[in-house]
C-alpha cells in the first residue's frame, strides 16, 4: 500500500527538520520504484515559505489539499511557538493526526503534539532546549532526554535536527524492514543503526 506523508512546514521551520525525513521518505520510495510513499509538503498555502536562516521551500500541498494523511511528520524550529497558537495550523495538524497511522514529531515540533493534547502519559523526546518547555506544555509527559527518538506506537518523537532522520529511518523499517532502511541508508551514504531511540 503506498503512503501519503505530510510534512508540515511553517514559517521558520528548521530546513533539515523537514528535509531529512523528506529525502529518508523519498528515497525508500524510489529505491521500489516510487511505490511506497508519496511525500508532499504541506504548509497553509502554496505560497514560499521562509524557513530558519531565509531557507525558502514551496509546497506541493495546501491543508485544503492534504486532509488525512497517512503518516504525518511535523518539523520544529523557532516558528513552533508561534504556530503552536495558529488557529488554522492547529485545527489541519488535528484532523490529520487524528486520522494518520503515524505521527512522527522531530525536534521541537513535539510543541505541537503538545499543543493538541497528545503527549500525556507518553514518554517524549524533543531538542535539548525545549524539554523545560514540553515540561511546561505536557506535564504529564515523560521526559526521555538524550534520546535519538521514541516510538510510543502511533506517536514518535525525535530529538533535535539531524535526530528526525533517524526517525524516518526508523518509520521505513517499522513499515518495510530493516531491509529497505539499510538500502536507503547506503543510498544516501547515512551511518544509520536500526535501534529503539
Amino acid at each position: 500500500m503506498k503512503r501519503d506523508v505530510a510534512i508540515l512546514v511553517f514559517e521558520d521551520a528548521e530546513v533539515l527538520d523537514f528535509a531529512g525525513p523528506f529525502e529518508v521518505f523519498s528515497v525508500a520510495s524510489e529505491l521500489h520504484d516510487h511505490a511506497l510513499f508519496d511525500v508532499r509538503i504541506v504548509a497553509a498555502t502554496g505560497a514560499p515559505v521562509r524557513a530558519v536562516n531565509g531557507f525558502m521551500v514551496v509546497p506541493n500541498a495546501t491543508f485544503a489539499e492534504m486532509r488525512q494523511p497517512d503518516i504525518l511528520v511535523i518539523a520544529g524550529g523557532a516558528g513552533t511557538r508561534r504556530v503552536m497558537s495558529d488557529p488554522e495550523l492547529i485545527a489541519w495538524a488535528g484532523n490529520a493526526a487524528a486520522s494518520a497511522e503515524i505521527i512522527l514529531s522531530v525536534c521541537s515540533g513535539a510543541r505541537i503534539l503538545a499543543a493538541l493534547g497528545l503527549l500525556d502519559d507518553l514518554e517524549v523526546t524533543t531538542h535539548h532546549q525545549v524539554f523545560d518547555h514540553i515540561a511546561e506544555l505536557a506535564p504529564r509527559a515523560q521526559l526521555r532526554p538524550g534520546a535519538r527518538f521514541v516510538d510510543t506506537g502511533k506517536i514518535i518523537t525525535t530529538g533535535g535536527i539531524s535526530a528526525g532522520i533517524d526517525g524516518a529511518f526508523h518509520v521505513v523499517s517499522r513499515l518495510h524492514g530493516t531491509g529497505l532502511a539499510a538500502a536507503t541508508a547506503r543510498y544516501m551514504e547515512y551511518e544509520y543503526r536500526a535501534e529503539t531511540g
